[in-house]
């Protein structure tokens, strides 16, 4: 028998009151074993009152909580050095990705194929239509990030980028916000890890129910993009 590896789900929560309990229920519905860990990045909604009830029910293996608001991508910093699992992947809370995909995207690696698999939302899986000018936003950096990394990925913004815990604890991440996804993409292509792709299904939230990212936010992607492929960080010894 196969035995499965253990994966850590690294959770960043900033004010999700209304969804963290349904979305740690739902990864418990998964048949996987895995830890869970939630970052609080100092929300102020509730969330982490949640989260130490939810800690306290073992419902979450481990909750950190942030002394001050420092972004998503220092929230997933934390839990990547916190995870003690075989392959780490992160869930955001907001409900809009299914863990039932876990099964799938950690077939490759299972089969000694893949270092890392990207869910995409682009791959004609089933997903809620929305705004236009994201999916054109999504593209254009996918576009971009791939003419720096030479990779044929359909969506490097994906939020489900399963890792190998070892390869992903070796890369040198710094981006503290939302430079994250285009971070680690260049980080793994430096690495040469190898990458899969999967389709996954999508249902993307409404700013009216929440959804925090903005143009903003794909504009300082754009100059992550160039920054991270240009200038690969120097390890210190």
């Amino acid at each position: 028998m196969i035995e499965l590896p253990k994966l850590s789900v690294i959770v960043p929560v900033y004010n999700e009151v209304q969804t963290l309990r349904i979305i740690v229920e739902r990864l418990h519905s998964v048949p996987l074993p895995m830890e869970i860990i939630c970052v609080n990045d100092c929300s102020r909604d509730g969330s982490a009152e949640l989260l130490d009830q939810l800690k306290a029910e073992a419902l979450v293996e481990v909750v950190f909580h942030q002394s001050v608001n420092k972004g998503k991508g220092a929230a997933l910093r934390k839990g990547i050095e916190i995870a003690s699992g075989d392959v780490i992947v992160v869930q955001d809370a907001d409900l809009e990705y299914d863990p039932h995909e876990f099964g799938r995207l950690i077939g490759p690696i299972m089969e000694g194929k893949a270092d890392a698999v990207f869910g995409s939302r682009f791959a004609g899986a089933e997903r809620r239509v929305l705004y236009f000018w994201h999916s054109v936003g999504n593209k254009f950096l996918t576009l971009l990030s791939n003419m720096f990394t030479n990779l044929n990925l359909t969506d490097m913004e994906t939020c489900y980028k399963m890792v190998r815990a070892p390869i992903m604890k070796s890369l040198v991440l710094t981006s503290d916000r939302f430079g994250f996804e285009p971070e680690v993409t260049a980080r793994l292509a430096q690495a040469r890890a190898r990458i899969w792709e999967i389709p996954i299904s999508y249902s993307g939230r409404t700013y009216e129910q929440g959804k925090k990212i903005g143009w903003k936010d794909g504009v300082a992607a754009f100059f992550h993009v160039i920054r991270f492929n240009l200038f690969p960080p120097k390890r210190t010894r």
